[in-house]
């Protein structure tokens, strides 16, 4: 469940953090896993790739490196056994570009 406070400007935030219980998941599946599919670049989970790696999980981390800043942790990166650049997936997982506003509406104008 996402946390929720007030900050000290007064204003509600809600806040989720899947790291600890995504870290326990993966280290009870641990003995039935072969490979893992991390999509994340934050840099703390390389203890949990470290230790599934020295339980016989392969651990692939998929991320960008072609952003600027990277969104992926050198160490992160350099520990897993598979990097897979995020963009190199978007055909296969990407959503079509969507057509500009101004083309879809005469579009729609003329199918009336």
């Amino acid at each position: 469940p996402a946390k929720e406070y007030t900050d000290s400007q007064g204003r509600r935030k809600v806040k989720g953090n899947m790291d600890i219980e995504l870290t326990v998941d993966a280290m009870e599946l641990a003995p039935r896993l072969d490979h893992v599919v991390l999509f994340s670049g934050d840099g703390d989970f390389k203890p949990l790739v470290e230790s599934l790696q020295r339980q016989g999980v392969r651990v692939s981390v998929v991320s960008t490196i072609r952003s600027q800043p990277p969104m992926i942790a050198d160490e992160l990166r350099r520990q897993a056994d598979n990097f897979i650049e995020l963009d190199a997936l978007r055909d296969v997982i990407g959503r079509p570009p969507r057509e500009p506003r101004v083309e879809r509406e005469e579009a729609e104008a003329g199918d009336r």
